[in-house]
């Protein structure tokens, strides 16, 4: 008996997504070895439109589709209906990421579908999540930031509300119906039953909010934007050099206190202020001026080279061109080269992943849009008039 390369070999994903959240969470199980077809519209997904695209593909679109297979059908019309059932019948997993109702008027919606096939695992993704008051609104990361209280927290004291620098909501959502998908596998292999799974991007940003959420439910305090500094530790932040900044994270007492004696200041740590991490939270701000007033008269690789010798945490602040030329980076295969025949070579990440026996494969384009549609349609059992339909369809709308 051969020997599975990959997690999720023999795995069929139906990824019926767009733009962000379903899309990224469709590729890590790509990733991971299962068959992912991406049914697209007319038109194709709006991530191929985005800056820096060419004709009807963009260094976006690959960034979250890559090895995959797509094809495009008109899930508004009752011959793309049609279609998509008979591929639900070789279907694993289906992800989705309409608003709410809009499968449900496909004729697509788990209830429906998981009548004929009750194995089938079907995750929607969505902005505000398949119930409540404001479950028909659309989806959309900034909004997300904005309702879940994430934009509250983040930039400087007394500034201006800033988003999270990365789409934290769309990804987080992402992650959360991953980790939710493989549960429902899991649970299938027990007991030959799919499940229906329900997650959004307001969920997700309330559900990573974990020591905001803390502060609030067992103090009362609504959290505040406190720049680079921690809700709940200190010295743990940016910290100014004399040629700029780098992170420092002597967070608990033994560090802190050789901390202390690095700056020449041992006596800080048997100040009153400063002597446990209650304290140095509740006085961070004269603390961070005390360290900053002798930080500030070396150099950042001065500091980091002290600090890094005696086991104290710190780094640099990267942009991203450093950060894919650090070396640590490099060797972890976190930058990873493809071809692509419209786009040329794209540099593209790599997985975070590691494992062992059945590592992710990650060095796969995008598919061209409806590149695939014939191969799926015919496995799927479609005859070569229905195919030639659909085809003809896609290419009018």
């Amino acid at each position: 008996m051969t020997e599975s390369r990959t997690a999720l070999e023999g795995i069929r994903v139906l990824d019926v997504t767009q733009v962000m959240a379903g899309p990224f969470c469709a590729m890590q199980l790509c990733d991971m070895g299962a068959d992912v077809i991406k049914v697209e519209p007319p038109g194709g997904d709006s991530t191929r439109r985005m800056a820096g695209s060419k004709g009807r593909d963009s260094a976006a679109f690959n960034a979250v589709n890559r090895g995959k297979r797509g094809i495009v059908l008109d899930l508004k019309t009752p011959l793309g209906q049609r279609i998509s059932r008979q591929l639900v019948g070789r279907t694993d997993i289906l992800i989705e990421n309409y608003r709410p109702g809009v499968m449900q008027n496909f004729g697509l919606d788990y209830a429906t579908l998981s009548a004929d096939h009750p194995r089938l695992i079907y995750a929607s993704i969505s902005g505000y999540g398949q119930t409540g008051p404001d479950a028909a609104k659309g989806g959309f990361d900034l909004i997300a930031q904005g309702v879940s209280g994430l934009m509250s927290v983040t930039g400087e004291p007394g500034g201006p509300p800033v988003k999270v620098g990365v789409p934290l909501t769309d990804l987080g959502a992402a992650m959360f119906a991953l980790a939710a998908v493989l549960a429902a596998l899991h649970f299938r292999e027990r007991t030959g039953r799919g499940q229906y799974i329900d997650t959004s991007l307001v969920e997700a940003g309330l559900a990573l909010s974990v020591w905001e959420a803390t502060q609030y439910f067992s103090e009362g305090v609504i959290p505040e934007a406190l720049g680079s500094a921690h809700r709940m530790l200190a010295p743990y932040q940016a910290i100014r050099c004399a040629d700029g900044y780098i992170t420092l994270g002597a967070a608990n007492d033994r560090l802190f206190r050789r901390l202390c004696g690095l700056l020449d200041h041992p006596e800080w740590a048997d100040t009153p202020d400063y002597a446990n991490d209650t304290l140095r939270v509740r006085n961070r701000a004269t603390l961070v001026d005390r360290i900053e007033a002798i930080t500030a008269r070396e150099s950042r690789r001065h500091w980091l080279e002290l600090f890094d010798r005696h086991g104290i945490p710190c780094g640099p602040i990267n942009n991203y061109a450093e950060a894919f030329a650090d070396p640590q980076v490099q060797s972890r295969g976190m930058v990873v080269d493809v071809d692509h025949p419209a786009l040329g070579r794209l540099r593209t990440l790599g997985s975070p992943l590691k494992m062992s026996a059945t590592p992710p494969s990650v060095a796969r384009r995008a598919p061209l849009l409806g590149e695939h549609t014939r191969d799926v349609l015919r496995e799927a059992g479609c005859g070569d008039d229905e195919i030639a339909a659909a085809l003809s369809a896609a290419a009018s709308a």
